[in-house]
Order: C-alpha cells, then sequence, then structure tokens
C-alpha cells in the first residue's frame, strides 16, 4: 500500500529546526574552549553572551509570525494528508478490481497509482523542503525581526564597550558581533602582497 514518506512527519515537527538550529554539545564546547583561550591571552578585551531564543520570546512579532507560520503548517499539512488519503483509496479499489482487470487495465492502474504519487511527494517537497513555500515564508516573517534584534544587539554592545558577543542559543554561527578594531582582514590582504578594498571581479 503506498504509504506518506517518513520525512512527512519529519518536516512537519521539525519545520521550525530549518532556521532556528540548536547548537550542538561539540559546538558548544568548542565556544567554551575559546571563550578560555581568548580569556588567558587577552583579559583587556571584553566579552558578552546572549540568548537569541530568549530575547525573541518576548517580542509579541515574534509570537505573531510563530502562530502565522504554525496555521500555514497545518494547512500545508492537510493537504498533503488528504493526497495521500486519495492515493490510499485508489490502491484498495485497484486491489478490489485486480482480479477483474486486463493485464493492460491493471497496467493502466497501477501508472495512474504511481503517477499520483509521485505528485504528492512533489507538492509535499514544494511547501515542506528546505527551498518550499514554508521556508520561504519563514524567511519573509522571521528575517526581519532577526535583523532587528541583530541591531540592538551590536549597539548594545558598542555601548556597554564589549568587544565580541556570542549567542548561546540558536545561530549557527556562533560570534553575532565584534569589534571592527579587532578586524585585521586588512592587515592580512597587506602582507599577502594586495591592496584592501580591490576586489578581484
Amino acid at each position: 500500500m503506498p504509504t506518506k514518506d517518513n520525512s512527512t512527519l519529519v518536516l512537519r515537527n521539525n519545520w521550525e529546526d530549518l532556521i532556528n538550529l540548536h547548537l550542538s554539545d561539540m559546538k558548544k564546547y568548542i565556544l567554551a574552549s575559546f571563550l578560555l583561550l581568548i580569556g588567558l591571552g587577552a583579559s583587556a578585551q571584553k566579552f558578552a553572551y546572549v540568548d537569541t531564543e530568549y530575547i525573541l520570546k518576548h517580542l509579541p512579532e515574534y509570537k505573531s509570525a510563530q502562530s502565522q507560520l504554525e496555521g500555514l503548517s497545518n494547512q500545508f499539512q492537510k493537504q498533503v494528508d488528504d493526497s495521500f488519503v486519495e492515493i490510499d483509496r485508489m490502491y484498495r479499489a485497484y486491489q478490489a478490481d485486480q482480479v477483474l482487470l486486463t493485464d493492460d487495465m491493471r497496467k493502466r492502474r497501477e501508472n495512474e497509482i504511481i503517477e499520483r504519487e509521485k505528485k504528492a511527494k512533489e507538492a509535499q517537497r514544494q511547501k515542506f523542503g528546505p527551498e518550499g513555500e514554508l521556508f520561504q515564508t519563514r524567511t519573509k516573517l522571521i528575517k526581519p525581526i532577526q535583523d532587528k534584534v541583530s541591531t540592538v544587539i551590536a549597539e548594545t554592545a558598542k555601548n556597554k564597550f564589549i568587544d565580541f558577543v556570542f549567542d548561546k542559543s540558536s545561530e549557527s554561527t556562533m560570534m553575532i558581533y565584534a569589534s571592527s578594531s579587532y578586524d585585521i582582514s586588512n592587515d592580512v590582504i597587506l602582507r599577502l602582497g594586495y591592496k584592501p578594498g580591490t576586489v578581484v571581479k
């Protein structure tokens, strides 16, 4: 019997994990080690951390966006479920009629079921996939809020004369703010024999 791809439930239940990836234990260990090493070698620098997941939970616009996304996810899931229910109905009808069908009729009915299942899985991918409609909508709703928080974090760090800020919660990139005074990129470019700002086109 045709069944839904197991990834349906994974995508459905974990759609929020597409953008808010929690730091693994290894990343947390690396972060702690990194901070320890820097602290030993550069005590004059000031470090801080934030919990963006905790911050976002305080914002009404974030809560509203999450509610919209949950409603959209439920709507998409119903569409996917309805498609597979119809495929199941087709398959059961085929089984019941199979003994009465000619070889050509059986082949045609089987192909119809296979094609319907392919379309259902493609629709599932378009809704819940990494570049699917749910992901795109989430980016549209959440990114402006995340940008707003990032801007305030940077402003707060500057006002408190903090040089580096790390996010302990959900950013895949651990460092989310660094004072430009510690950026030695141009020094490296000069030592490589090139002029800073002259980007290869």
